[in-house]
């Protein structure tokens, strides 16, 4: 379902926990823990995740959460309808900024655990397809990721 690669960070049994935990229940809601797709999440430091931004994306800042999605939303959705899933399939990269999480954790005032779940929900659904630039979108993709925070009873504060 999932590999953790840590790129210049300490591994932490907590960071693992989270994601395996959120990341069951995201692949449970979306009927996709028979699917053979599995995703890589790396979980880095400001100064690689600005080095990633800046080579992908032209954008020469340091962000909390990358996505990189290796279908588009309609393909997706049809390998999925179609069960068409012969081999594993990497439904995409996720990578997180651990200090980036941990100076919001604190600037929102909740914990390190609501933070982390609640960027691996964001990048999952990136990955599935959903956007949140424009405001349509975003009133799809937004309940989609408070649902899998409430069913994991992970709360704001």
């Amino acid at each position: 379902m999932f590999e953790i690669i840590y790129k210049e960070i300490e591994e932490k049994e907590e960071y693992e926990k989270i994601i395996k935990r959120v990341l069951e229940q995201c692949f449970k809601e979306e009927k996709l823990l028979n699917s053979k797709l599995y995703i890589t999440i790396t979980l880095t430091n400001p100064e690689n995740i600005k080095e990633i931004n800046k080579q992908y994306r032209n954008i020469e800042r340091a962000t909390d959460v990358l996505s990189f999605p290796m279908f588009e939303k309609d393909e997706l959705e049809q390998k999925i309808q179609n069960e068409d899933f012969e081999y594993p399939d990497v439904l995409g990269d996720i990578i997180i900024s651990i200090e980036k999480v941990e100076e919001q954790a604190k600037e929102y005032e909740h914990s390190f655990e609501r933070e982390l779940s609640y960027m691996i929900v964001h990048g999952f659904y990136h990955l599935m397809g959903y956007d949140h630039i424009e405001e349509d979108d975003k009133k799809k993709m937004r309940p989609k990721e408070e649902k899998i925070l409430n069913d994991l009873k992970i709360k704001r504060n």
